[in-house]
């Protein structure tokens, strides 16, 4: 596994090379005499250590971790629109009007100046603004190597460190298409005078990602297996290719019907997840608090890549939010269809469960009978910290899920340093299966048990601690494919594998960059509908007086609710607190306007049409939002 520690990248010298590099042809005039100390693009490609160094401004945009400070783009706390959550009041909208747009930035990919553009589009839409900086950056390090360096390097170094670029260019693409489908398609450099280039229309979401898939291809060929500690490499690489190949396999067999392309990059996602796999650099080897909240996961098996953290250097907020006695709280929080999604410890549905309990939706029942992700991701108890009362603790560790105050300094606030997962192992088996599953329906092998145990049932087999074993917590029963179970919330056009794999990146990946990104690319954005998915706007089963005797209050008459097993609702009067048991409704709790298909995609900004029209050029908008 290889680390990343931001705070000891040499953080002047990087934005000093932004500035140059991605400026460099805005100004040749401003300055008589070049400054003693400055780097310049005539001198600075020079030997490998240079290429190393403008590499690295690469990390912190996309191998995010948890962040820095407050900041929540790419994490836990960022990815919060989805079916998994509901709170208080009406829900989340979708963008409603091409005005709401934040596609702000450099949208021509010119030479304006270094990257300051935000890098989040927004929680709906889980990926990056309209903005081709690091695009730029990345053909510019192309260009240098190819035209400046040749002399200079190896064959191999060369080879490597195209390879480096390619990638970030082919990562950066896969974010923007997933976000905007299609997308101008900057093969090289250009200067600010090849305005025909720099205000091109949008690329056909198609060819942008084939020639993704050639560079992924070219990265696979050429980069080394390993280039010293906390340095990109080869396995790295395949990871991302394994997440995204799977991503733009399943959205062109499910949106374009374009099997041709499906088979394409899903036998590409298999590829490299099987580079991955056969390689017995990675196993399943810790329990999730131990995963998600170790201050050092240097010798953690299931990190492909990670983050690391120090006091005083760099720290994250994260830990703090999953802490139930730190005031920040989960105003989004875990709802009933996502518990519901959860597999019983027999390896069935509750609907269909040997295991006693299993239709009771109490917390404690649920810590006893569900697949051990359950306990390993919430509080054992409910709380008015978590707006549907299940609280999310699945991003600390067990010492600090079950402190009292005072709290530790470290969980509090910014001061979190616990190391962050950036890609990991866990996701490469679910994402190597899924793309078998969706290639034998496209003309490829059919999936076989052996299959299923090299990944779904290792993830069951993932170590409990002696938390979890004390709860009564065991191991959920190994998946059979000649036993699947017979969910009655099977939708009709997914088969019972297709469904059980979905059900697993479900219970596996709560909270990581996946559940939106998955049910886009699967095309069931009607899941976040409450009137397709009503439990997407419930909370767990409670027997409110016992349990939360705050919430039957005087102040509380009026609002709030519970709804019973037969779906009878129940206001709280102020007499009949013992009444008030059953599923919990967030108070106000409303369903989210509608929205149509064309939310499946962003618009971008009228200031960005306007921009290409100012210059006598034309921007599409995107489909839908014309």
């Amino acid at each position: 596994m290889k680390t990343i520690n931001i705070m000891k990248q040499t953080v002047g010298a990087l934005a000093l090379l932004s500035v140059i590099f991605l400026s460099a042809s805005c100004s040749d005039d401003l300055l008589d005499r070049q400054q003693q100390n400055a780097l310049d693009d005539e001198t600075y490609w020079t030997q490998e250590s240079n290429l190393r160094l403008f590499a690295t401004e690469f990390y912190p945009q996309f191998f995010v971790g948890y962040n820095t400070s407050w900041t929540m783009d790419y994490t836990f706390r960022g990815y919060m629109f989805s079916d998994d959550v509901v709170y208080a009041g009406p829900q989340d909208l979708f963008e409603v009007s091409v005005l709401d747009a934040l596609g702000s930035g450099n949208n021509t990919a010119s030479t304006s100046g270094a990257p300051t553009a935000p890098a989040w589009r927004g929680n709906q839409w889980a990926g990056p603004t309209w903005y081709f900086g690091w695009i730029r950056k990345a053909n510019l390090m192309e260009n240098r190597i190819e035209t400046r360096m040749q002399s200079i390097l190896t064959p191999e170094q060369s080879n490597h460190w195209t390879a480096v670029a390619r990638f970030f260019k082919a990562l950066d693409y896969c974010r923007l298409v997933s976000v905007f489908g299609d997308v101008p398609h900057f093969e090289k450099e250009f200067t600010s005078a090849e305005k025909d280039i720099m205000y091109k229309d949008r690329t056909p979401r198609g060819e942008v990602m084939d020639k993704v898939y050639d560079d992924f291809k070219y990265v696979m060929s050429n980069m080394r297996t390993a280039d010293g500690s906390q340095t990109l490499n080869k396995y790295i690489a395949a990871a991302f290719i394994s997440r995204w190949m799977l991503f733009e396999g399943t959205w062109q067999k499910y949106h374009n019907n374009d099997n041709t392309r499906a088979q394409k990059y899903l036998e590409f996602a298999v590829e490299a997840s099987d580079f991955l796999m056969s390689s017995a650099k990675y196993a399943i080897d810790a329990d999730f608090h131990t995963l998600f909240g170790s201050e050092n996961l240097a010798t953690n098996k299931e990190c492909i890549l990670y983050r690391h953290y120090e006091n005083g250097l760099v720290m994250h907020c994260i830990a703090s939010y999953n802490q139930v006695y730190i005031d920040e709280g989960q105003p989004r929080a875990a709802n009933l269809d996502l518990v519901k999604a959860f597999i019983c410890n027999d390896g069935e549905v509750y609907q269909n469960s040997s295991v006693a309990n299993a239709g009771e939706f109490d917390i404690a029942n649920l810590v006893q009978t569900r697949d051990p992700r359950f306990e390993a991701s919430f509080l054992d108890r409910p709380t008015v910290k978590a707006a549907a009362l299940l609280f999310t603790d699945k991003f600390i560790d067990r010492a600090g899920a079950n402190a009292t105050p005072p709290i530790p300094t470290k969980y509090t606030a910014t001061n979190n340093v616990t190391d962050a997962p950036v890609i990991r192992y866990g996701e490469i088996l679910l994402n190597w299966v899924e793309a078998k599953a969706e290639l034998a329906t496209v003309g490829g092998s059919a999936v076989t048990q052996g299959d299923i145990d090299k990944s779904i049932n290792v993830l069951r087999d993932r170590p409990l601690d002696a938390e979890a074993t004390g709860k009564g917590v065991v191991k959920t029963a190994p998946m059979s494919l000649t036993a699947l179970p017979d969910d009655p919330a099977r939708d009709a056009d997914v088969s019972a594998l297709i469904w059980e794999i979905r059900r697993e990146r479900r219970m596996e990946l709560f909270m990581e960059p996946a559940r939106l990104l998955d049910i886009k690319r699967w095309k069931k954005i009607n899941y976040m509908k409450g009137t397709v998915k009503p439990d997407i706007l419930k909370g767990i089963w409670v027997n409110l007086p016992v349990e939360m005797p705050d919430l039957v209050a005087a102040s509380k008459v009026g609002l709030t609710k519970v709804e019973k097993a037969d779906g009878t609702v129940v206001t709280f009067d102020g007499t009949n607190a013992a009444d008030m048991v059953g599923f919990y409704l967030p108070e106000n709790v409303q369903d989210r306007n509608d929205y149509t298909d064309r939310v499946y995609l962003s618009p971008i900004g009228k200031n960005q049409i306007d921009l290409y029209k100012s210059q006598g050029y034309t921007l599409k908008q995107t489909t839908g939002w014309e």
